[in-house]
């Protein structure tokens, strides 16, 4: 079974990025609970064949789509390892809940937090945020509200965050019992940052209002475009109004180790708390997201939770308090910190940052590519390592999104590229996201040459649809197909 998968990760290249589940296949997995056994042999030999195939494929240098990390051998040997020790890490005396402390520290050096801060492990930037929302909510609330509930609470609290913020931090203002209606999305400005005079009047109108302002969320790379908020500038603004200031650091927070993308997190450092992944850019296995608090104080007594069976001793295996547990929701938590830890130690913080490095590199290449190219237009400022861009057809818009969005599922289907789709200011848009340590420029000349494939095979079944300027427009385009052609 190692053999197997040691082979798979070498030879990735070699396998579609994508492909379709056969009928027949997706049947396998509607029979009954299996009542005798089966040998281990013959259950791995279905795997090879009907699981393994089958996967979304962020494995593939080819796989571009929405933020998926690529992993690493190393990691998947650890996660190994950590299965077979089968620690439940949500606290006692041992030494995985102090690889977890370990990682903590070198996160808080990281990002240049105190030394009061405090964080943890957790399934993804989905979980860190909802982490990040509750402590915000009941350092504001005092501690009563985890105990009373909101009824109390006359004033409702008002969150605030970017048009591009990521749609998790609704659900998390939701699940946090202060519904996602209490999140204003304010506009966002050219490079598609969140608008600072535009949050100033949005905060002084819910104070006059009566409203109780509690929280700004700045992004650290939006999931659409890659953007990143004026940080600094939030910090200063946050402290002025006495407001917490959190960041979704999910796509963009690891660019503090490469040293020539660290200048563009600014005011990081500032944040009461930081949410993001080891499992995109880290390129640890999934699942590794991470949360730090600044003050670890408010932070554990927003989760700690007194129980008879969990009490602490000074010796043996209920001491060594504070544990995990007291710093989210879950008892009952693996080994994360594992996978993370030797993918480290194994390839050190510098060779991390070159690959992050490398990342914005290739897309950069791609935006060259694509300027370079009369029938693609690029549709947002590459900031990091997401480029957003389109197939020019000449037709309305409805029918250009339409076409587009055939585009990227034929991607999708060719099994040489997946890239996602998007949408901005209401046109549809390819999305490719270099996040994977594969990547390299033949995956990004292979987009743009399977791009143009299709979208010129398009073009001449739409060309029919088009009314007579569309078809005049799309004639003169055609004039550099030609030597565009020659080029690839």
């Amino acid at each position: 079974m190692l053999d197997d998968m040691l082979n798979y990760l070498q030879q990735i290249r070699e396998r579609p990025v994508w492909q379709p589940i056969p009928a027949r296949t997706r049947a396998r997995f509607k029979s009954q609970l299996p009542n005798t056994p089966t040998d281990l042999a013959q259950v791995h030999e279905e795997f090879l064949s009907s699981i393994l195939p089958y996967a979304v494929g962020n494995a593939h240098p080819g796989f571009m789509g929405w933020v998926h990390g690529g992993g690493t051998p190393v990691g998947m040997l650890a996660e190994m390892l950590a299965a077979g020790m089968n620690a439940n890490v949500g606290g006692r005396n041992q030494i995985p809940v102090e690889v977890e402390r370990q990682l903590t520290r070198w996160m808080r050096d990281l990002f240049r937090f105190p030394q009061s801060a405090s964080g943890l492990f957790v399934t993804g930037t989905s979980m860190a945020n909802l982490i990040a929302v509750l402590v915000a909510r009941d350092a504001r609330l005092g501690w009563n509200v985890r105990r009373s509930g909101l009824s109390r609470h006359s004033n409702s609290l008002v969150a605030y965050a970017s048009s591009e913020v990521h749609g998790c931090i609704g659900r998390a203002l939701d699940f946090a019992g202060l519904g996602s209606e209490s999140l204003r999305r304010i506009p966002s400005d050219a490079h598609r940052r969140i608008s600072l005079p535009a949050l100033a009047r949005a905060i002084a109108e819910d104070r006059s209002a009566g409203r109780t302002p509690f929280l700004v969320v700045g992004t650290a790379g939006t999931v659409n475009t890659g953007a990143v908020d004026d940080l600094a500038a939030l910090a200063d603004l946050c402290q002025r109004e006495n407001l917490w200031f959190h960041i979704d650091g999910a796509c963009g927070a690891l660019a503090m180790l490469a040293p020539d993308l660290t200048p563009r997190l600014r005011g990081i450092e500032q944040a009461d708390s930081l949410a993001f992944d080891f499992h995109k850019w880290g390129q640890v296995p999934y699942d590794a997201g991470f949360i730090l608090v600044r003050d670890g104080e408010l932070h554990r007594r927003a989760f700690e939770s007194p129980a008879a069976y969990l009490a602490r001793e000074a010796r043996g295996l209920a001491a060594d308090s504070p544990w995990p547990c007291d710093f989210g929701p879950d008892l009952s938590r693996g080994f994360r910190a594992l996978k993370t830890w030797f993918t480290f130690k194994v390839y050190g913080a510098d060779a991390m940052g070159a690959m992050i490095s490398r990342t914005c590199a290739l897309a950069h290449y791609l935006e060259k590519r694509i300027a370079a190219t009369p029938e693609l237009e690029l549709m947002a400022n590459v900031e990091l390592n997401i480029v957003c861009f389109r197939y020019r057809f000449g037709a309305e818009l409805e029918e250009e999104n339409r076409l587009n969005r055939k585009i990227v599922i034929a991607l999708q289907e060719s099994g040489v590229v997946a890239p996602s789709a998007t949408t901005l200011d209401e046109r549809l848009a390819i999305r490719a996201a270099i996040v994977n340590h594969r990547t390299s420029q033949a995956e990004i000349d292979a987009l743009v040459r399977a791009t143009l494939r299709a979208g010129r095979r398009l073009q001449t079944h739409a060309a029919v649809h088009l009314d007579p300027q569309s078809r005049e427009a799309l004639a003169a385009s055609k004039a550099g197909e030609n030597l565009c052609a020659r080029s690839l």
